[in-house]
């Protein structure tokens, strides 16, 4: 499969700090890539250097094998889609859409014909009269999205496009953009802070921090298999689990805690003698006779789909353990109850 994009060492500087440090990073033809990191970690520095709307201090930038490091961003052949819609209020849907063909000269009949093309895509096609001030958030994003896409771009950048909307409508939102970007096989390369967006949408996440990459995979990679401790704390609930390391063999280690000895998969670095935290998902928690973790339950809350237990471990140490709703109840508060895990669902970390 051919890269669409690449960027190799790619630095960005703002006076002392270093927003982007020698970012190596590829996007495939077709693929759904997603930045995913917290405020300030070189996710949407790294989306505007791709788009020209920065330059980077070191590094090269190259869509489709050619530099863009010359460009201006109207040259790049890139499609933008940001969480403020910016559609021209005085402008009807049809207008709006049909905006980027005009800029590049394409005759009216076939403006007309992709217009028409691009609003079908995105559930819009009677709406091409109406003023944006006369649509929904939801449906002015999707005239957003449109009006990208319409001049069928080599790739389409979109920085928190749903971050402005309710969570019922991003749902529907997410959907939509997967379905758009799988019937078009359009590369897209999405910044996003919110998790639970980018394990839904993306073929591939790039966990950023501190300006670097800390892991990058498919959304079942780094959610069963973290790299490290700020991908499996940043990625979904995990409960952390303190203490030395015992033993490490064919990639599973035994880790001695407060609350009890612990089994686990081993990462790079870790040796005997060590400390280490035991990062293991609160859905992969179970009850378990003879477990070396034992407790009481403290708080029991209802999901709907799901129930989560708050318990307290011998050692004080509070751990989560989510039960589909429709199996046997965990316990009540009070209870008392043994837990444990298969050691292939928990992974080690050297602590420092």
């Amino acid at each position: 499969m051919t890269n669409v994009l690449e960027l190799s060492g790619v630095q960005k500087r703002y006076d002392a700090v270093v927003a982007v440090d020698a970012l190596d990073l590829s996007l495939r033809s077709g693929e759904f890539l997603t930045l995913l990191g917290p405020s300030g970690s070189g996710k949407t520095t790294t989306l505007m250097m791709v788009a020209g709307l920065q330059q980077p201090d070191a590094g090269t930038i190259t869509l489709n094998g050619a530099s863009v490091a010359k460009l201006p961003p109207y040259r790049r052949d890139i499609g933008m889609v940001f969480q403020h819609y910016a559609l021209f209020p005085h402008m009807t849907v049809r207008r709006n859409v049909a905006f980027p063909l005009e800029m590049r000269g394409v005759s009216k009949t076939e403006a007309l014909r992709l217009v028409d093309e691009a609003l079908q895509l995105v559930g819009l096609p009677d709406h091409g009269d109406r003023l944006p001030k006369q649509l929904s958030g939801g449906q002015q994003q999707r005239v957003a999205l449109a009006r990208a896409m319409v001049y069928r771009p080599a790739l389409l950048l979109m920085d928190e496009p749903l971050g402005a909307l309710d969570r019922k409508l991003r749902e529907q939102l997410q959907l939509e953009i997967k379905r758009v970007h799988q019937e078009r096989g359009i590369s897209v390369l999405y910044v996003t802070h919110d998790q639970e967006e980018a394990l839904t949408m993306s073929d591939r996440i790039a966990v950023f921090n501190q300006g670097r990459i800390e892991q990058i995979g498919s959304p079942e990679e780094l959610y069963d298999r973290p790299a490290t401790r700020f991908v499996a704390g940043f990625i979904g609930d995990t409960n952390f689990l303190s203490g030395k390391v015992l033993a490490v063999s064919d990639g599973r280690c035994e880790i001695e805690t407060p609350a009890g000895r612990l089994q686990a998969r081993a990462t790079q670095g870790l040796l005997v003698g060590a400390s280490a935290s035991v990062a293991v998902r609160p859905e992969r928690v179970v009850p378990a006779a003879s477990a070396a973790l034992r407790g009481t339950i403290t708080d029991v809350i209802f999901l709907g789909t799901s129930r989560k237990y708050v318990v307290r471990l011998k050692d004080g140490t509070e751990c989560v353990v989510l039960r589909p709703a429709n199996e046997a109840a965990l316990g009540a508060r009070g209870s008392e109850v043994e837990l444990g895990w298969a050691p292939a669902h928990a992974t080690a970390f050297r602590d420092g």
